[in-house]
């Protein structure tokens, strides 16, 4: 069972770094690490209710990646258009790594927005606002990962 602990460490470490870089799905390789550790000991250290917590943690990150950077461009007064830019733009992003997920998105918005209004200055508005909202996204999902672990490592050692 060496083998499965070593995938397990793998799996975390590869999230770890994904958590980071936008080509790889970091929470969901955080937590199937996680649960595989756990599995190897039966959840004997970790139990099935820690790994649910842990779970929970994983989907609110993975929703809040998903959603910021739309949230805060709607909160900006953002028209349908720019949600729809922010959204295409986070997707295209994805080729720029995390530059590209942070203007990605801000430009979709501004194009979308110019589309729907013509208003330089709001557009601008609603630009930096996605912008932002990946950024806020970034550091919660960050900070969810960090829960993940600490709450592994507690049950697991403690």
């Amino acid at each position: 069972m060496e083998w499965v602990w070593i995938i397990a460490i793998f799996l975390v470490m590869i999230g770890i770094l994904g958590t980071l870089l936008p080509m790889l799905p970091g929470v969901p390789l955080v937590f199937a690490g996680l649960l595989l550790a756990a599995w190897v000991d039966g959840f004997v250290k970790v139990s099935v209710l820690t790994m649910y917590i842990i779970g929970v943690l994983a989907v609110l990150a993975f929703v809040v990646d998903f959603l910021a950077s739309i949230m805060t461009a709607k909160k900006a007064g953002a028209s349908s258009y720019a949600l729809w830019g922010a959204g295409i733009g986070a997707l295209v992003g994805i080729l720029g790594g995390i530059p590209g997920l942070i203007i990605g998105p801000a430009l979709g918005a501004i194009v979308g927005e110019l589309i729907a209004h013509k208003d330089t200055g709001r557009a601008t508005t609603v630009g930096l606002a996605a912008g932002f909202g990946f950024i806020v996204a970034l550091v919660v999902k960050i900070v969810l990962t960090m829960a993940m672990l600490v709450i592994f490592a507690y049950a697991y050692f403690f």
